[in-house]
């Protein structure tokens, strides 16, 4: 209980108000997903305490070992996993008769694992070659695992939230115009021979002619007006024409119902949840594992978000990422929730709050 003095309350009023609107608008879509999201919420509370009440800093010898074991189920999905509609992402534990996807919990192992090394070799004052190269390895092998499955969208955001992370603690720039220069060069390569035909297709419908998901995610929208609609008026999702309304659409159904004003709070919402992270991550200083964490988590949110809104307004290809913390769905949910948690536990334990400046 001691430590509770130094817990910050101001970050979890921040992430309430997006379960509200979760367990709001999942109600609405069904009452059976808002049972099952009820359990994703309790089952995450209780991640969440004992996330909380671990000795943290005490167990950073265990990340390595946490990473390489991420890294085997990954290769397990890929020789066992479980294939749904064309893509291998899922592993079934037998006894419990119940599915896990490795590539979520592998976004927070790749936070921790880059925390860990950089708080080993710190900058001074940036990374060199060398340096770089030996980072981005822990960065490139899941990418490349997960993209195999094939789960582009989830490889990508780990790809960008990865190297996002090293932009912002420091790399000479020299490193990143060679990247840019040589990515520039590679994409239309990967886009040929690498990326699978409904990829592609994806692709060219965004840049040609919108899918059915998106033209009626356009709908719903675009009929929310400024104010939005009530339940009943609500006929995209109501009606079932919106597809995956709980999930990967979900901001189309809170733009039909709340039309432009209650989106544009949402967008306020993650703002200030994205803005308040990074700021916490700029007054940590030298604690680096903290300050990738911190970073980590604040890109993490911000590139889901965009991603998320984007494809349902057209402005980008549809991938299967959820709207973090409002879309229905137990393993990002609870992927979140043991991220803050470490968040909370790495700032609010007494003996490193001078992390903070704080004798």
């Amino acid at each position: 209980m001691k430590n509770l003095k130094n817990f910050d309350f101001f970050l979890i009023l921040l992430i309430l108000p997006f379960i509200g609107i979760s367990l709001f608008l999942v109600s609405e879509i069904s009452p059976m997903l808002f049972k099952k999201e009820l359990a994703y919420i309790g089952i995450g509370g209780v991640i969440f305490i004992i996330v909380y009440m671990l000795p943290l800093r005490k167990l950073l010898w265990i990340i390595p070992i946490i990473y390489w074991a991420n890294i085997l189920l990954l290769i397990m999905v890929d020789l066992f996993g479980i294939k749904i509609l064309g893509a291998r992402r899922w592993l079934k534990i037998p006894l419990l008769n119940i599915t896990i996807q490795p590539s979520e919990f592998m976004k927070t192992t790749l936070l921790l694992m880059l925390g860990y090394l950089i708080y080993r070799n710190p900058p001074r004052p940036l990374y060199n070659l060398k340096e770089f190269l030996k980072l981005s390895f822990y960065i490139l092998l899941p990418f490349l695992l997960i993209a195999k499955e094939p789960d582009l969208g989830t490889a990508l955001i780990t790809l960008i939230v990865g190297f996002g992370v090293l932009f912002v603690i420091g790399v000479e720039k020299k490193i990143w115009i060679t990247l840019f220069i040589g990515a520039i060069i590679f994409t239309p390569i990967a886009y040929k021979y690498l990326l699978k035909d409904y990829q592609r297709k994806r692709i060219e419908q965004f840049l040609t002619k919108p899918s059915y998901h998106v033209r009626q995610s356009l709908i719903a929208i675009g009929s929310g007006g400024l104010t939005g609609k009530s339940e009943k008026e609500a006929t995209q999702t109501q009606l079932k024409f919106l597809p995956i309304a709980s999930s990967d659409f979900i901001f189309a159904y809170l733009a039909e119902r709340f039309g432009f004003i209650g989106v544009s709070l949402v967008i306020l919402l993650y703002f200030t949840l994205i803005a308040y992270l990074l700021k916490k991550a700029e007054r940590l200083k030298e604690d680096y594992f903290a300050k990738v964490m911190f970073i980590g988590v604040g890109l993490m949110i911000f590139i889901y978000a965009f991603v998320n809104m984007a494809m349902t307004m057209n402005l980008a290809p549809v991938v299967g990422v959820p709207l973090p913390l409002i879309s229905h769905g137990g393993t990002s949910f609870i992927n979140f929730m043991i991220l803050f948690a470490i968040l909370e536990n790495l700032i609010s334990k007494k003996e490193f709050l001078h992390s903070y400046g704080v004798k």
